[in-house]
């Protein structure tokens, strides 16, 4: 058996589906070309008969991509297959994915039918689909709650009628890991002709083992996993991409392999949060923003004395540049000192043991000491008024009108304006704030919180930005959030030396 297993990306199908996170035709294939770029072996491009829009994104994803195979979606049905075979029409690798309930729940209360009459609506859809495509995926919907023994007669006749992959979705979350590993090996060793098939895990996360599902369902003999990017997906989420790809290249004695470019990770997720205004929980495996975050004095003396001490993967493989010290009042003297030094300060013992207590009762008080704290218990407190100021906010837009902001920036006591257009309002006002300032910054993190409830709610947002290598953040609180927002990424940019 090959030691490749088979990443099959479904976020632009399962993934799209989460409720208010639509992406139109340009995003998708912005997605589509990331995901080609990270070495994704398979895209689930859409639902063709879905919608117009659906039909639109595989064509025109099919004409972009060239290297990992395109796949439609479609149901046991001719019509469905026929426009899928449509939309594939200028891919040059291509798969149609056609399927049918296969639990009691689905034959009795979904599909009204027999078992008998499933078994024929399968292997009769794969023939179908095989006059179009000579690369056609059987799923088995609600395979997580079949019988292993009926399951087994169903794949066996889809593989009979052509089908080169088999889907053994656990569609509703149910199974347990050790159950779900056991129904895959139970149809490597009971259906005749698996050999000339490849089983495929497609896993939902509603039980929170969609990951571990996976993991043993590719142990057990299935050598492609069906996957999103960040874990989206309907309800509790699919199984994540990130987490897979890390797992098997963290575990070698598994021994297997995927083609994913791990460093582009973290700039994947990013991406796909961004364009789906779906933002990645900070504890989130692989690619949250506390994932190589550490707070404790313990594992911070740790991880500054030798990483491997509490990480198991070095965050450069996933993209990010560096893990995180976070000084809080759990942290110890070693991170303070570490954080010091960064900053160019290089106090003696006795006189870092008179820094660290002002710094605990700094810290009793808030909830994260940041450099400009650092600073001002370093004695370097800023005097008189900030050195960059918001002066000055207008915003134009509209639903006919392109986004407008005009920005004043009171810098060094003198007042400086700019003019510039967005992608929105936000993005007008920071590309203006930008023509104002003489530092080269790339925005890493933006994200939005209301602290108050209302229409006239207080806004919280807050902003990472990167200048030669480093990171900094920036806070902004307002009942506008645009100015909120402009004051945030002012913050963080003041804060460069």
């Amino acid at each position: 058996m090959s030691d490749k297993v088979i990443i099959f990306d479904t976020t632009l199908r399962d993934g799209e589906q989460v409720p208010g996170c639509q992406l139109n035709t340009i995003e998708k294939i912005q997605v589509a070309e990331a995901l080609e770029a990270l070495g994704v072996d398979v895209i689930e491009a859409g639902f063709p008969i879905s919608s117009p829009g659906d039909f639109n994104s595989v064509v025109e994803i099919s004409k972009v991509v060239s290297e990992p195979v395109i796949c439609a979606l479609t149901r046991a049905v001719k019509k469905d297959i026929e426009v899928a075979a449509d939309a594939l029409q200028y891919a040059k690798k291509k798969r149609i994915h056609t399927g049918i309930g296969t639990s009691p729940f689905h034959i009795q209360y979904k599909i009204r039918t027999t078992p008998e009459e499933i078994i024929k609506r399968a292997a009769d859809a794969v023939k179908y689909a095989r006059k179009f495509v000579d690369d056609v995926e059987f799923y088995a919907e609600d395979a997580g709650r079949t019988d292993n023994k009926y399951l087994a007669r169903v794949i066996e006749a889809v593989i009979k009628a052509g089908a080169t992959v088999v889907n053994i979705p656990d569609t509703t979350g149910y199974c347990l890991p050790e159950e779900y590993g056991a129904k895959i090996r139970y149809l490597v060793e009971n259906v005749p002709n698996i050999d000339k098939a490849v089983i495929s895990t497609h896993c939902h996360n509603d039980l929170g083992m969609a990951t571990a599902n996976t993991v043993m369902g590719i142990i057990n003999g299935a050598r492609q996993a069906e996957v999103t990017i960040n874990g989206i997906g309907e309800r509790a989420g699919n199984t994540s991409l990130e987490e897979v790809a890390m797992i098997l290249k963290s575990h070698h004695d598994l021994k297997l392999r995927t083609d994913i470019n791990t460093q582009l990770i973290f700039s994947t997720s990013r991406l796909v949060s961004t364009l789906m205004s779906m933002p990645v929980q900070a504890n989130k495996a692989i690619v949250g923003r506390n994932a190589f975050a550490h707070s404790s004095g313990i594992h911070q003396d740790g991880v500054l004395k030798k990483r491997e001490n509490y990480e198991i993967i070095d965050p450069v493989e996933v993209g990010i540049r560096e893990s995180s010290i976070i000084l809080t009042a759990r942290s110890g003297r070693a991170a303070l000192n570490h954080r010091l030094e960064q900053l160019g300060f290089t106090p003696g013992k006795e006189e870092l043991d008179e820094i660290y207590h002002r710094f605990l009762l700094l810290a009793d008080k808030k909830k994260e000491i940041n450099d400009e704290d650092i600073r001002i218990l370093m004695g370097e407190t800023a005097q008189g008024e900030k050195a960059m100021k918001l002066e000055l906010l207008q915003v134009t837009c509209g639903k006919s009108a392109i986004p407008v902001a005009t920005v004043g920036l009171r810098i060094n006591g003198e007042v400086h304006t700019s003019t510039a257009s967005g992608n929105g309002p936000i993005d007008a006002a920071f590309t203006a704030a930008r023509h104002l300032i003489s530092r080269n910054v790339v925005l890493e993190e933006f994200l939005i919180q209301a602290i108050t409830k209302g229409s006239d709610d207080i806004g919280k947002v807050h902003v990472q930005v990167e200048h030669q290598g480093k990171i900094y953040y920036g806070f902004g609180t307002n009942t506008d959030i645009i100015t909120a927002s402009v004051e945030a990424f002012i913050d963080a940019i003041a804060k460069i030396k």
